[in-house]
C-alpha cells in the first residue's frame, strides 16, 4: 500500500485556499459565541461546513475528500492566519486605493527571527 501524494497535495492546496476564507469569516463572526470556550467548536463546525462546500463547488473531489479538506482547513487555520496576518488589504483600502504606511508586526518579527528556528506543533522548523 502506498500513500497517494498527489491526492494529499491537492487536498492541502484546497484546504489552504479554504482556510483563508474561513479564518476571516470566523474572525468577523466569533463575537456571536456567548462563551469563549465555544469558539473552537464554532471554528471546527465552520471549517467543516465551508471546507466541504468550498471543495465541492471549486473542485471535483468526493464527499469524503471534501470532509478531509474541512478538517485540514481547521487544523491549519491558525498557522495560515499567523502567516497572512497584516498582509491582506482591507476592503476600505482597496476601495480607496491606498495602503497604510505602517510596518506590520509580522514583518518586524520575521526580521528579528531571521536565521533562527521556529517551534511548531510538529517540531522545530528551520527558517530559510
Amino acid at each position: 500500500m502506498t500513500l497517494n501524494w498527489d491526492m494529499l497535495q491537492e487536498l492541502l492546496i484546497v484546504a489552504i485556499a479554504c482556510s483563508t476564507v474561513t479564518v476571516a469569516f470566523i474572525q468577523k463572526t466569533k463575537k456571536f459565541c456567548k462563551k469563549k470556550k465555544w469558539v473552537t467548536s464554532y471554528s471546527f463546525l465552520v471549517n467543516m461546513v465551508l471546507g466541504f462546500l468550498f471543495s465541492k463547488t471549486f473542485t471535483s473531489l468526493s464527499n469524503i475528500q471534501s470532509l478531509w479538506v474541512g478538517f485540514f482547513s481547521f487544523i491549519g487555520a491558525d498557522t495560515i492566519y499567523r502567516n497572512l496576518e497584516g498582509k491582506l488589504t482591507t476592503y476600505t483600502e482597496l476601495r480607496e486605493g491606498t495602503k497604510k504606511k505602517t510596518e506590520d508586526s509580522s514583518q518586524k518579527s520575521n526580521e528579528s527571527t531571521m536565521g533562527t528556528e521556529t517551534s511548531d506543533m510538529i517540531g522545530v522548523i528551520p527558517r530559510d
